[in-house]
Parts: structure tokens; sequence; C-alpha cells
């Protein structure tokens, strides 16, 4: 089977599992957006830690957000079955974001010098 027809499939099967959830490729790779809402992983980044009371996390996403608590808690969901995934993507964004902040204060620095 072809690489594309087994990433298909899979998308499929998890499509199926959590109906809310949906994948978008770009730039950055494929990776699960909630059906008319953010990606996964910046519901899941509204919601680890932080100092908001862990029983007030999920409301606090929702206003954050601006989605309704299903695609919150389809995000939750999500994430429970594929936690390993969606940590690698977070930590790629942030070592991403690291790396863009460096090249801009270099740019900033040969500005001003």
């Amino acid at each position: 089977m072809s690489p594309l027809a087994e990433r298909l499939i899979d998308d499929g099967l998890r499509m199926s599992a959590h109906p809310y959830v949906y994948f978008r490729s770009g730039a950055s790779g494929r990776r699960p957006v909630l059906v008319g809402g953010p990606e996964v992983a910046n519901v899941v980044s509204a919601i680890v830690g932080g100092d908001v009371p862990v029983d007030e996390r999920r409301a606090r996403a929702s206003q954050m957000l601006a989605i309704p608590l299903r695609l919150v808690d389809a995000a939750i969901a999500y994430y429970a079955e594929f936690t390993d995934e969606i940590d690698q993507w977070l930590a790629r964004r942030s070592d991403e974001a690291d790396r863009a902040e460096a090249a801009w204060r270099t740019q900033q620095q040969l500005l001003s010098g």
C-alpha cells in the first residue's frame, strides 16, 4: 500500500473516531484541526498548564478561543488518544518560534548597528 493511501486511511479512521477533527496540510505540515475552530494543539496549549485553576480551564479555553465547549472537549479527547503526537507538534512549534525570534533579534541588531 502506498504512503498516501495509508495516510488517507489513518486520517479517515481518526476522523471517524473524532468527528469534530479533520486534517489540514500547510507549510508547517499536516495537523489536526477542529471543524470551524482552531488547531487541536492550540486548544491543548490553552488548557494545559498556566495559572487558571484546573476546574476552570475548559471554560477559559472556550472563552479565549471563542469556541463552544463541545469543541474544547473534542480537542481533549483527541489529545488523550494522540498525546505524543500533539506534544511533539507543540515542541516543534516552540522550537520554530525560538529560531524565528533569534533570527529577528539578529536582524534588529544588524539594522541598529
